[in-house]
């Protein structure tokens, strides 16, 4: 199998099949990250295939301080928040459901169990929603894709300090939202 480097410079003496490589590489994974960032699997679907494009078009002014990803994920995510801040956004639970997609069902679980797990991965969605880009974006980043905040700080182009007291806002921010909701299901 060949490393992305090698991919690269396949890619570009002019092998699209190389690149072609890259792209089913980190396809998948690109999109399961900004499927949450963006809130919305056509956004999403958008934006990876836009960042593929422009990545294709800018791949010779890939410098190869950073992983090839890092770079890909920096270029679609900048595209899905521009994409995003020129939209109205539109905050719903259906909305949420089908931007995550359908949980993993336990066949051995209580319907009621599985209705009410449904419920809350719905309501973090929702409260997921309602954070900034930038913070959604972190906190994604660190806790969905399992990030080091060293390449948190590479993908979106800022200090490590930064991303830290972003991840902690975020956290806090998300924190109060579900405490929000979950008070509001015991009432």
């Amino acid at each position: 199998m060949k490393d992305d480097a090698q991919l690269i410079d396949e890619a570009l003496q002019g092998d699209s099949a190389a690149f072609g490589q890259l792209v089913t590489r980190y396809q998948d994974r690109l999109y399961n990250t900004l499927v949450h960032v963006v809130g919305s699997a056509d956004a999403a679907a958008d934006a990876v295939q836009d960042a593929f494009v422009q990545a294709y078009v800018k791949l010779a002014t890939f410098q190869r301080a950073s992983a090839f990803y890092t770079w890909l994920y920096r270029i679609a995510f900048n595209l899905a928040v521009s994409r995003r801040r020129r939209e109205k956004p539109a905050l719903s639970i259906e909305r949420a459901q089908l931007a995550s997609g359908e949980e993993p069902v336990d066949r051995h679980a209580a319907p009621g169990d599985r209705l009410e797990r449904h419920e809350r991965a719905c309501q973090v969605q929702s409260a997921l929603a309602r954070l900034s880009p930038e913070h959604r974006a972190i906190l994604i980043l660190r806790e969905v894709d399992g990030c080091a905040y060293e390449q948190i700080a590479e993908i979106l182009d800022l200090p490590i300090g930064t991303i830290r007291s972003r991840l902690h806002r975020a956290r806090l921010q998300l924190r109060d939202q579900l405490k929000g909701i979950l008070q509001e299901d015991v009432r």
